[in-house]
């Protein structure tokens, strides 16, 4: 099982190198495709992956990406754009609702709305940060404080966790593993920065906010871990799926990182116009 988790580790980060390094055209189509596969995973989970909603749910995160390259209110008005989206989705979804009554449930609904946001709008900002400036050095902040974080919190628990952080929810959790997990993406982050200071024009004191920028990403991701396994406690399902070989579904590799990527982003808009 380890073996079969590592080697798909290794291979996520193969393709995350080979699509994120491009950006462009590369990187957009390539996270739209992920947030339709997560998007699936999370109304599969409620029953709802083949219904009218879904769809709807679907369609939106398509017109959403393709929303970047051509804006509906043109390049100047993206964020216009995508509000009027998010409104005629909502209306969308209501239609539904009304026209087919009693089919859905109103949570049907709510579930429907809170997919697409959860899963295709926040993954865009792995995106939106690969386009900002040095984006191509930023962009990796993304994953040192998500997966960062969760691979130092599972050896710092290992070692020496003894007080469980949500007993309920995730029992393997650990309180020492949590700082562990934090203070490790706070490093890790340093000492990337630290390597490519000059290529991305950082001094000392941008590293140093960047870096607890990625432990303040990592405790928010840690929060994105622990909220999709409530997810999959309340629907009684094990995993997401199962397209990643000891990982699971996609939900189950980038619950953290759906989270952890809108912080990121605004934190580095934050220094870039401070």
């Amino acid at each position: 099982m380890f073996g079969k988790r590592l080697l798909s580790g290794i291979i996520l980060i193969a393709l995350a190198l080979v699509l994120i390094i491009p950006g462009g055209y590369v990187l957009l189509f390539s996270t739209m495709a992920l947030s339709l596969i997560g998007l699936f995973e999370l109304y599969r989970a409620f029953s709802l992956q083949r219904s009218i909603l879904a769809l709807l749910g679907y369609i939106f995160t398509i017109v959403f990406y393709i929303n970047f390259i051509f804006p509906v209110f043109g390049p100047d008005a993206v964020a216009q754009s995508v509000v009027f989206l998010f409104i005629a989705l909502l209306i969308a979804l209501l239609a539904v609702y009304v026209f087919t009554y009693p089919k859905y449930e109103p949570a049907n609904v709510f579930t429907a709305f809170f997919g697409v946001f959860y899963v295709p709008v926040m993954l865009s900002f792995i995106f939106l940060t690969r386009q900002m400036d040095k984006g191509y050095i930023i962009v990796w902040l993304i994953f040192l404080a998500s997966w960062g974080t969760d691979t130092f919190a599972y050896c710092v628990g290992v070692l020496i966790g003894k007080h469980k952080m949500s007993p309920k929810l995730s029992p393997k959790k650990s309180v020492e593993g949590a700082i562990g997990g934090i203070a490790g993406a706070i490093v890790l982050t340093f000492i990337y920065l630290y390597i490519f200071r000059n290529e991305a024009n950082l001094q000392i004191p941008d590293i140093v906010f960047l870096s607890v920028s990625a432990g303040a990403g990592g405790f928010i991701s840690m929060i994105g871990d622990l909220a999709a396994s409530g997810i999959k406690r309340h629907t009684g399902i094990k995993d997401y799926g199962k397209l990643i070989p000891g990982h699971g579904g996609i939900l189950d590799r980038f619950d953290s990182v759906i989270i952890t990527a809108p912080i990121i982003y605004y934190f580095a808009v934050f220094l870039s116009r401070s």
